[in-house]
C-alpha cells in the first residue's frame, strides 16, 4: 500500500514519542511547566551570553525572567536559594539555562555562584574563557577556600567554581559531608548558588546532589527526548524521595511548532519579543 505525503505525516504523528506541547508534558507527567525557553541562536557555547546581553528583550531573554520567577514563586514561604538544573540525557540546554539564569540573577544585583556540578564533562570551558585553575575538588579537599577557588566572570556578573578531573567517583564526592558543608558555606556568602548536574539518567550525582538543593529544574529538549526517557529521569529522582520543583520545555523552534500545528499561542509569544 502506498501512502501519500499527507498519510505519511500522520503516521509520524501517530508514532511521535517526544513532547512538543507543555500541556502534553504536564499531562504524562504530573508535574508542572515552569519555563518554555526558544532555541537559541547562537552558534558556539562562547556566544551564548553575548546574545542574552545584546538581545535582552528577545523571547529567549524573556522566557528566562519568567523562569526565574516561576522558580522563585516555587516556594513562597521558604523561597529556594539553592537550585540545581539537570536533565534526562546530554544536549538538552540545561547548562545553557543554568547561564543564563544566573546572568538574569545578577542583573537584579544579586549575587550569585554558579557551580560546575558535571565534573565529568566539564564543559563551563566552552562558554567563557577560564583560567588553568583549580576548583571544586581543591575546596572539598581543603586546599583551598570557598572565595579563594572562585572566579569571577565579567561576562557572567556571577562567581564561578569549576568542576576538576577526580580520581575519586564524583557520587562519593557529592556524597560527603564537605560537599554539604561547602553549600552551607556559599549560602553565607551569596544569594543564589545554582548547580548544573549531569544528566539523572546518566549517572547518579544529580540525585545526590539533589539533596542539598532547594529546587531542581529539570529540562526537557523540544521535540527530541522520549516520553519513556521523561519518565524514568523523574522516577529516579521520586525513587530517593525527591521531587522536581518544575519542568522546563526547552529549545523550541517556533518554525517547527508552527508545522506542527502548534504554533498559535507560542508563536505570538515568540513574534511578540522577536528582537
Amino acid at each position: 500500500m502506498l501512502l501519500t505525503g499527507s498519510g505519511i505525516i500522520l503516521l509520524r504523528e501517530f508514532a511521535q514519542n517526544t513532547f512538543r506541547e507543555p500541556s502534553e508534558l504536564e499531562a504524562r507527567t504530573g508535574y508542572t511547566v515552569i519555563g518554555q525557553v526558544p532555541a537559541i541562536p547562537a552558534r558556539r557555547r562562547k556566544n551564548v551570553l553575548k546574545y542574552f546581553v545584546d538581545k535582552p528583550t528577545s523571547a529567549a531573554a524573556e522566557a528566562i525572567r519568567n523562569l526565574r520567577t516561576s522558580v522563585l514563586l516555587s516556594n513562597i514561604d521558604n523561597p529556594p536559594k539553592v537550585i540545581m538544573s539537570t536533565s534526562s540525557i546530554p544536549q538538552e540546554g540545561k547548562t545553557t539555562q543554568s547561564m543564563a539564569l544566573a546572568l538574569n540573577l545578577t542583573g537584579l544585583g544579586k549575587r550569585v555562584l554558579l557551580i560546575e556540578g558535571d565534573i565529568r564533562r566539564r564543559i563551563f570551558s566552552q562558554y567563557f574563557e577560564l583560567p588553568n585553575t583549580n576548583g571544586l575538588l581543591s575546596v572539598l579537599a581543603g586546599n583551598l577556600s570557598l572565595q579563594d577557588a572562585v572566579i569571577r566572570i565579567d561576562a557572567l556578573g556571577a562567581d564561578v567554581l569549576i568542576g576538576e578531573k577526580a580520581k575519586t567517583i564524583a557520587a562519593d564526592i557529592f556524597s560527603s559531608e564537605r560537599f554539604a558543608m561547602l553549600l552551607e558555606t556559599a549560602r553565607e556568602q551569596y544569594d543564589y548558588i545554582i548547580i548544573d548536574t549531569p544528566p539523572v539518567l546518566a549517572v547518579p550525582d544529580a540525585r545526590i546532589i539533589g539533596r542539598h538543593v532547594d529546587a531542581i529544574i529539570y529540562t526537557v529538549k523540544w521535540d527530541s527526548t522520549s516520553h519513556r526517557q521523561v519518565r524514568e529521569g523523574l522516577k529516579a529522582f521520586e525513587d530517593v524521595n525527591l521531587r522536581v520543583s518544575g519542568l522546563v520545555l526547552g529549545q523550541i523552534n517556533a518554525r517547527g511548532m508552527k508545522r506542527y500545528g502548534y504554533g498559535d499561542s507560542y508563536g505570538a509569544y515568540h513574534a511578540y519579543y522577536a528582537n
